[in-house]
């Protein structure tokens, strides 16, 4: 289908150092060096250190790069507490039989605190709540989606890919809108798509709104706006 709406524009770049890649340049090691100790590719790392988890497989994908990547470094409790902006005792932390346990613990936390950001409902709107189908819909793995910056703000249209692509969404293409003035996160959707769209919508807490025009599958297309605040 084409797109009726020029919105697709490359995706920007990471304007400064993740916690990882700094904690990976402490270590003087180039991201050639990482992948080979930690038995991952280079685009892996890359992607953990952009936040851009959508980009593996399935979110047991993302987790398992992550441990990887932090056991290759050698991440101990109390740097992992650095990382992860957690207070960091003046003496040093008694060394656990399992030390690499907890570090994942951390890293799970830290991930799973980055989708709950996406994954609470916050209102949604009256017509996904409303919509009620006994239609069969194709499961969400055979939807493809698309993911676009329409705010400005990357990391929080990362944090909506990572939603979709967790509640099974393929997730195709995450990039920038046509411009950065839409007012709210929605799911847009071409003609005789609205159930699916609805179903999306739900699941997301934001609204849907119809694209003219257009033909072929059902692709949709979820535009980010502005990050929502708590009780939003």
């Amino acid at each position: 289908m084409n797109f009726p709406m020029e919105l697709v524009q490359p995706l920007e770049g990471v304007a400064e150092h993740s916690p990882l890649a700094r904690a990976r340049l402490h270590r003087q090691l180039t991201v050639e060096e990482t992948a080979r100790r930690a038995g991952i590719s280079e685009e892996c790392v890359r992607w953990l250190e952009e936040g851009r988890v959508y980009r593996f497989p399935s979110p047991d994908d993302a987790l398992l790069a992550a441990l990887l990547y932090a056991t290759a470094l050698g991440i101990d409790n109390r740097e992992a507490r650095e990382l992860a902006g957690l207070p960091v005792p003046a003496t040093p932390v008694e060394r656990s039989p399992m030390p690499r346990l907890v570090v994942l613990g951390v890293i799970l936390v830290a991930l799973v605190v980055v989708a709950a950001v996406v994954l609470i409902p916050h209102g949604g709107n009256g017509a996904a709540k409303s919509a009620a189908s006994n239609v069969a819909l194709p499961p969400p793995w055979r939807v493809d989606v698309n993911v676009l910056n329409g705010s400005g703000d990357i990391n929080y249209t990362r944090q909506v890919a990572s939603n979709v692509q967790a509640l099974g969404y393929s997730v195709q293409h995450v990039g920038r809108a046509d411009n950065f003035s839409y007012p709210q996160t929605a799911v847009y959707f071409p003609p005789n798509c609205e159930s699916l769209a609805l179903r999306l919508a739900k699941q997301l807490g934001v609204a849907t709104k119809p694209l003219p025009g257009g033909s072929g599958s059902c692709r949709l297309w979820v535009i980010a706006g502005p990050a929502r605040g708590p009780g939003e």
